[in-house]
């Protein structure tokens, strides 16, 4: 089995590269791809951590009328603005999400807890990924990073 994109770029949530994120062990734009896209990272658990940094900053932004609460706090609003539609099957992606935490994809949930904020990356890196790879050490390791 081939390794996936994003376990090979250090980048489990396939975050594109942007020269304006300066996030914490950045490498730059990936290697070896005849499009490149997505950022490069030198650790998981800072692939990791940028990724779990981005969901919380989505709490922030303005969600889907009628749709949760205040900002962007429901697993569709999180996930729709994760992997929009143009490029993905959202609505599986985000039944997908909601089964696994055990939550109505429209319910409210609080990345700002530690164990909704791992649960919601572990998902989208297998989702992502086609698996999840790491050790809870490394999840555990890019979670703390993204709180601190």
């Amino acid at each position: 089995m081939s390794t996936p994109r994003g376990v090979r770029n250090n980048n489990p949530g396939n975050i594109d590269f942007n020269p304006r994120n300066n996030w914490q062990g950045q490498l730059g734009l990936e290697l070896g791809v005849p499009r490149p896209r997505f950022a490069r990272f030198d650790s998981p658990e800072n692939g990791i951590r940028a990724l779990a940094k981005l969901l919380l900053n989505y709490r922030g932004k303005d969600g889907m009328p009628g749709v949760g609460g205040h900002g962007i706090d429901t697993v569709r609003e999180t996930i729709s603005r994760w992997a929009p539609g143009n490029e993905n099957d959202t609505a599986a992606y985000i039944a997908a999400v909601a089964k696994a935490l055990g939550v109505k994809s429209d319910a409210v949930i609080d990345v700002r807890q530690r164990p909704v904020l791992r649960a919601l990356l572990v998902e989208i890196i297998t989702h992502e990924n086609g698996r999840q790879p790491y050790a809870d050490a490394v999840i555990d390791e890019g979670v703390q990073r993204a709180l601190a």
